[in-house]
């Protein structure tokens, strides 16, 4: 006879552990593993640094990278840091930072990352960021790619390998959860992303399925720079802004609008700092410089899915701010400085809209909607794949320029001052391309 306290006992781990009894546990928390898993590139905030981070589930004392240009023959040591997972196992692992700095622009590097006494791992390569604005970035663009039914990733994998991207954006929900089964899934994605961001710079932002721990996952295992390049991964993974030739990104947390029971202080800090980096994004030598800005943040303002979601309602947090008091909503203060384009997810399928600011369509004409916008375009491009599969459409809006549901990604390339193009992979059409089109301005100003 099976005692009660036993099914008492058996049923609240259960509860606790989602439902998910391993009994190899206790060998897997004694197993010791040094080898570096997990690497991943970041742009940090000046041009001749690259950040390399990785995990080993084993604690190493030593971060080292080990990189050159014909051969290796440089070395760089970095930081450690022990993370905790907040799941019931309380797995801990080591994740390792190295910055390489005074890189030569735009030249190809061979490194590999580990510990002399402890193990290396694969040799990968990487390619400084070239010199000054005159040049044509080139950009992967998804959110919500899952570590199960990753539709697009061996394209991208494949892409990645032939030279298509100088770096990827990530507009949030990675793995499906990151947190899932005491954090083995999002190790389990980060290693499937390694062919891709052990390469190019993965930058990021938090989605909704980031938010298990406070984050902490996404907040540990990503290194995003701040401003000086002094410091990364942190809280600098929830907000910060980066330039790539003639572009500033702007990337951003929708997530703090939602999860309010971890603090409403942080929607105060990131607004903020969002408007003073606009306002120096916008100074007149600057704007010269880089007159694309282009923001990224995982809930839209605004789709046309058949759902509940806020992107579907007028009363928008990220749009209009937070409800009854209507603060700090994003919508206005990127019409005001100028933002040329927002991309989102969170949708799992792709829409352009035409340029549009309070439910008002403002193309730039008739005949060219996307030649010289009287307001920022919107795309989101959430169809990457994972485990919730597609997101359904309800009626046709008139701010709906195309929409698919597709599983995919977005490329874009910033040709000049003046033009930058996109276009939609579909992968379940072999790498069709199922919309482009051209963005065209001469001026890049405040839409006021």
């Amino acid at each position: 006879m099976i005692h009660w306290n036993f099914l008492s006992s058996l049923v609240i781990f259960l509860s606790l552990t989602d439902g998910y009894l391993n009994l190899g546990d206790t060998e897997i928390l004694n197993e010791v593993y040094y080898q570096p898993e997990q690497v991943h590139l970041s742009y940090g905030a000046r041009p001749d640094q690259m950040v390399v981070t990785w995990v080993t589930m084993s604690p190493v004392p030593e971060s080292v990278v080990e990189y050159g240009i014909d051969k290796i023959d440089s070395n760089v040591s970095g930081t450690s840091s022990i993370f905790v997972d907040g799941g019931f196992l309380r797995r801990n692992m080591t994740v390792h930072r190295v910055v390489l700095e005074k890189l030569i622009p735009g030249k190809s590097y061979k490194y590999h990352c580990g510990s002399p006494k402890y193990g290396w791992s694969d040799i990968f390569y990487f390619t400084a960021m070239p010199d000054g604005t005159k040049w044509s970035p080139r950009f992967a663009i998804f959110g919500d790619l899952g570590n199960e039914n990753a539709q697009s990733l061996p394209r991208l994998q494949d892409e990645t390998m032939l030279g298509f991207y100088d770096a990827i954006l990530h507009v949030g929900d990675f793995a499906y959860d990151m947190a899932t089964d005491n954090a083995r899934v999002g190790d389990a994605f980060l290693n499937q992303i390694q062919p891709i961001a052990a390469y190019v710079p993965y930058m990021t932002c938090p989605g909704n399925h980031e938010w298990h721990y406070n984050f902490s996952n996404y907040v540990n295992k990503f290194s995003m720079p701040n401003g000086d390049g002094t410091k990364f991964g942190g809280d600098n993974n929830l907000f910060y802004s980066i330039n790539i030739g003639p572009v500033h990104i702007i990337s951003f947390s929708t997530e703090l609008y939602y999860f309010i029971n971890y603090g409403l202080k942080q929607i105060v800090n990131q607004y903020k700092w969002i408007e003073e980096d606009l306002r120096i994004a916008n100074l007149p030598e600057n704007r010269a410089m880089r007159p694309w800005i282009i923001t990224m943040g995982h809930r839209p303002m605004y789709c046309t899915n058949a759902d509940k979601d806020d992107c579907t309602k007028f009363d928008d947090r990220v749009r209009n701010g937070m409800p009854f008091v209507k603060t700090f909503g994003l919508e206005e203060l990127f019409y005001k400085n100028g933002v040329d384009v927002e991309l989102w997810a969170h949708e799992h399928s792709y829409e352009r809209l035409w340029p549009i600011y309070n439910y008002q369509v403002l193309n730039g004409s008739y005949e060219k909607p996307y030649t010289n916008p009287k307001a920022p375009i919107h795309i989101v491009t959430g169809s990457a794949g994972c485990k919730e599969d597609h997101d359904g459409f309800g009626p046709q809006k008139d701010y709906c320029a195309f929409r698919a549901n597709d599983y995919g990604y977005t490329r874009m390339q910033a040709f000049n001052n003046t033009h930058l193009y996109f276009e939609q992979v579909s992968d379940e059409k072999d790498g069709k391309v199922i919309d482009s089109f051209w963005i065209v301005k001469d001026n890049h100003t405040s839409y006021l």
